[in-house]
């Protein structure tokens, strides 16, 4: 099975991290960190990618983080244009009310509306406390083709997945997520594209308030190694976190979106940071280009995931 060398490009020790006991098990082989000396301006890596798209989680407050990480993403735009915005869940605090969408969602992302950006979401914990989230999936804004859905940009094709419904009372016996479980099968094993994105709500690797999600580990990374899946991005833990390479997986939590937690550092870690902010990625037909960016519009991490 082909693998992903994974080369990361960290600003490392702002944040005085210290080192958590959580620690699993990784092919740290795949993974050669190089260290920058200093935070850089937002820009465009030398020559066009093939696709620009941004990733935040968290966000529907409508408060002023969300305001601030929102404006960040406006000017980011003014710069280095991008057509797409993925939402890793929790759209609409406290318990998913679709009346709140204008206040949560349409205001504070106007700019970005208004310059044609597709927004893709996937459902939170908090989004399915109404209506069980249906509301949402049929909101187009939301631009979701189901709770769970997939869609082809450029040489990228997307997953998106409604990771709530593995919270069960009886995960034994759970037809809803079998059937998602199975669906993903099914599409990761049609798709031709070069490059596999998942994106969803709930952590699989994470060394914040949630931790390292075992349940997922077993459910989702053999088929993400088996599909070649590059990138699972998520939200549901209030902080940012690139991992190394897992297996031929890179884990972006992007749940700086509003608000912010606590986040110490695992052997899994490339960069880890408690702050308001959204993540790109320029996608090239040779690498993915990653980049942390604070409310100030600062590149505070900066990773590349290699074909």
């Amino acid at each position: 099975m082909k693998r992903r060398n994974f080369l990361l490009l960290s600003f490392l020790g702002s944040f005085g991290l210290t080192t958590c006991t959580k620690l699993l098990p990784h092919d740290s082989k795949k993974a050669a960190v190089r260290a920058n000396s200093s935070p850089s301006p937002a820009s465009t890596s030398e020559g066009k990618p093939l696709l620009r798209f941004v990733s935040v989680g968290d966000t529907g407050t409508g408060a002023k983080g969300q305001y601030a990480v929102a404006t960040a993403m406006a000017n980011y735009h003014q710069q280095n244009p991008y057509p797409l915005v993925l939402l890793a869940g929790d759209n609409i605090y406290n318990n998913g009310e679709i009346e709140k969408v204008e206040a949560v969602f349409e205001q504070p992302y106007k700019p970005l509306l208004q310059k044609g950006v597709q927004f893709r979401a996937s459902l939170g914990n908090h989004d399915i406390r109404t209506d069980n989230g249906d509301p949402q999936v049929a909101y187009p804004g939301f631009n979701m083709e189901g709770r769970y859905y997939t869609f082809r940009q450029e040489n990228v094709q997307f997953f998106a997945l409604d990771t709530n419904l593995y919270y069960t009372r009886n995960p034994q016996n759970n037809p809803a997520g079998d059937a998602q479980l199975a669906w993903l099968e099914r599409e990761l094993s049609r798709s031709d594209a070069p490059w596999k994105v998942v994106f969803g709500h709930h952590q699989i690797y994470s060394s914040g308030h949630y931790g390292v999600n075992q349940a997922f580990i077993q459910k989702f990374t053999p088929l993400f190694e088996k599909y070649n899946v590059q990138l699972y991005i998520n939200g549901h833990d209030h902080h940012y976190e690139r991992s190394r390479d897992i297996n031929g997986t890179t884990y972006l939590i992007c749940g700086g979106g509003a608000g912010t937690r606590s986040v110490e550092q695992s052997d899994f870690t490339a960069h880890a940071a408690s702050r308001l902010s959204f993540a790109t990625y320029d996608v090239y037909e040779d690498r993915i280009e990653i980049k942390g960016i604070g409310t100030d519009g600062v590149v505070f991490d900066e990773g590349e995931i290699l074909s």
